[in-house]
């Protein structure tokens, strides 16, 4: 059995590369040095995120990186042994993603676009269109980009897939259309949480969920990064403000008691998940 310190961070980045991987080092060698074994960055922590969702700039979009470019390795010579998971904009055969990886001193181990888009999202990055778990230090691992854990099939092909930790990276703003004069009563700040909540509760697992906070263009990020345990209750959270949220936990043995009578993976029933007609 092995305690994994879990950081989760609600931080405020902007277009400027330079400063942000700057930043994200000082962040890093911090955490190390409070013991953390997994960090999870914001979405967009290099580079920034979109300033509209309905309508983003196209002459202002956020800096496209190269995965294989210095960017990511000094975020992998900084992570050492700590597994980091940090979010950009990729470029890839003439596109541009949005992107995470999750690197050790060892390299990149594993590597997501974005699936789920909303609104005017698909007009500045094209769509990933796969979930898949991967190895690492802290144990086997998925992650996804804010939206994504709207589709309750996002975490969960990556829980059968065998991951134990799922990290969620978003750049998660306020409402855009129905704004509350406090962020914690606001519509999208009930939902991130919720989400965060039910992914971890159905599928059994940690979730490590980071944001944005701050604003960018007209967009106001909401933090509230948290660390949810497998029974769905959050373990710990900044909420709207900047910060880390750490826990540590015994991960296989939580999970393993989460699931000793009630193990929602084993019962699954994908026989009876078909969109039938209906019955006259």
């Amino acid at each position: 059995m092995r305690t994994v310190t879990m950081g989760a961070l609600a931080g405020h980045f902007g277009r400027d590369v330079d400063r942000g991987v700057a930043k994200a080092v000082g962040i890093i060698e911090s955490a190390a040095r409070d013991g953390v074994d997994l960090l999870v960055f914001p979405d967009a922590t290099i580079g920034g995120y979109l300033g509209d969702l309905r309508a983003p700039d196209l002459d202002e979009l956020p800096p496209a990186l190269d995965p294989e470019g210095p960017e990511l390795s000094v975020i992998s010579q900084a992570a050492g042994d700590m597994t980091v998971c940090i979010g950009y904009t990729e470029a890839a055969g003439g596109l541009r993603y949005n992107a995470a990886a999750c690197v050790t001193g060892d390299g990149v181990l594993g590597h997501h676009r974005k699936v789920h888009q909303p609104a005017g999202e698909s007009l500045a990055y094209a769509a990933g269109d796969a979930f898949a778990p991967f190895d690492t230090p802290v144990g086997r691992m998925g992650m996804l980009i804010d939206y994504d854990k709207t589709f309750p099939e996002s975490a969960r092909a990556l829980a059968t897939g065998g991951a134990r930790i799922v990290a969620a990276l978003s750049a998660w703003p306020a409402s855009v259309t129905d704004r509350a004069a406090r962020l914690p009563a606001d519509r999208q700040s009930r939902l991130f949480d919720l989400y965060d909540c039910a992914r971890a509760a159905e599928n059994q697992i940690f979730v490590v969920s980071s944001n944005q906070t701050g604003v960018m263009g007209s967009l106001r990020f909401l933090g509230q990064a948290k660390v949810v345990g497998p029974g769905g209750e959050i373990l710990a959270t900044t909420r709207s403000k900047g910060g880390m949220a750490t826990v540590s936990a015994d991960v296989e043995s939580e999970i393993g008691r989460a699931r000793r009578v009630l193990d929602h993976l084993a019962e699954l029933r994908p026989d009876a998940y078909h969109s039938g007609q209906v019955q006259q």
